[in-house]
């Protein structure tokens, strides 16, 4: 390799050391709403002499930019009519802006009744044992699955439900390509190299490669997780504890060699460091580029902006070096949480209930099919769901 793309290189090797932390995308909110109203439960005489409850006001923290806002306002819409409540939107900007508002929020008192955010180690920097109501003991957490509770857990105890589905990190990629070229979904590295091989000599895009949307760059060493937790069983908790590092830990080190092989290869675009999110979508879907190591949820933004593309693109996991090791690193959905804070508690519950019940779950799918499998017992799939998260499902059976 030339001194250029040895630096060149090097900096994409520092940007993803640097983005280590979590994904987070980055975006601007609009249509900025009141937030943190209340309202108490005070009751008006009806020209019948009836009393009549007024609504409970309550206030919920989200972004605005996000596939899941959509589909929220759409239960809300529903929950409104049937549990005597009204909910402001409090609009939560993306990015560490988004983190600052939220920690600043908790630490004066002022956050709103609900707050829908991260879940893992996000949450976990939120302090719930301080700020969140316990859910534990709540009878509709019955229908949350464990593998989603556990990343909302603090001190052994529950203080989320999810918002949507799960997502996968993973490769997304063009089946109609596939099928012109004759290639096979790939279980090895080996057979990955294949494959973009002769995408190359077909004169497209072997890996869509987006570094101008910097968080984009994570995807090969994060999506990788799958096989190394399948080698080194103990590596989170030991990378926690600071007792294992990435740079001695082969199985893991492994993501970062991957992206440094596809860029030696010249698999990826020339304009990598100046191709964004969006960019990379476009290619996708028209099938310019082929390969797009990448999040699940890049499914709704394909099915908004390419609708006629959407059934040509599949996903499969990033390929280990050993077929016997072929599975999908999963992301859990972000976590709906009470404000412990709360003047309306028991309204907020009872919304929670609403939105993970088979009604609340069945509205949010008429709006959002999913990126992924839901964290709910007994919902399976919408019919109509992706081709690319029928894929998927096969991995989490």
């Amino acid at each position: 390799m030339n001194r250029s793309r040895k630096k060149t290189f090097a900096f994409i090797a520092s940007t993803i050391l640097l983005l280590m932390t979590f994904l987070a995308g980055c975006g601007s909110s609009a249509n900025q709403s009141a937030g943190g109203g209340q309202s108490s439960n005070s009751s008006e005489q009806s020209g019948g002499g009836q009393t009549q409850q007024e609504p409970v006001t309550l206030s919920l923290m989200m972004s605005t930019t996000t596939n899941t806002y959509p589909a929220m306002q759409a239960v809300v819409a529903e929950a409104e009519k049937k549990l005597n409540i009204k909910i402001k939107f409090d609009v939560k900007p993306d990015g560490t802006e988004g983190d600052n508002l939220v920690k600043t929020r908790l630490a004066t008192g002022e956050m709103s009744d609900i707050l829908a955010y991260n879940s893992g180690s996000l949450f976990q920097a939120l302090n719930p044992t301080q700020n969140f109501v316990d859910l534990t003991n709540e009878p509709f957490m019955d229908r949350i699955l464990d593998t989603f509770k556990q990343v909302v857990t603090a001190d052994g105890k529950v203080y989320g439900v999810p918002a949507g589905s799960s997502n996968v990190g993973a490769i997304l990629y063009n089946k109609k390509v596939y099928e012109e070229l004759g290639l096979s979904v790939p279980k090895t590295w080996e057979e990955f190299i294949a494959n973009n091989e002769k995408i190359k000599a077909a004169g497209k895009t072997a890996v869509i490669t987006t570094f101008k949307t910097t968080w984009t760059s994570q995807l090969f060493v994060l999506g990788n997780h799958y096989n190394v937790q399948a080698q080194v069983p103990n590596f989170a908790e030991d990378y926690t504890n600071n007792k294992a590092k990435f740079a001695t830990t082969p199985a893991a080190l492994r993501g970062f060699q991957m992206t440094r092989e596809v860029y030696d290869k010249g698999y990826m675009n020339e304009d990598f460091l100046a191709a964004t999110y969006d960019n990379g979508i476009k290619m996708l879907a028209e099938g310019t580029g082929v390969h797009y190591p990448m999040l699940s949820s890049a499914l709704d933004v394909l099915a908004q902006n390419y609708p006629d593309k959407i059934n040509d693109i599949g996903v499969f996991p990033i390929p280990s070096d050993n077929p016997e090791i072929n599975g999908l690193t999963v992301w859990m959905p972000n976590g709906i949480y009470i404000n412990n804070k709360s003047k309306n508690i028991d309204a907020a519950k009872k919304f929670l209930e609403y939105l993970v019940s088979d009604e609340g779950v069945k509205i949010w799918m008429s709006v959002n099919k999913g990126t992924g499998p839901f964290v709910i017992q007994g919902v399976d799939l919408p019919e109509d769901a992706y081709p690319a998260v029928k894929d998927m499902q096969p991995y989490f059976d």
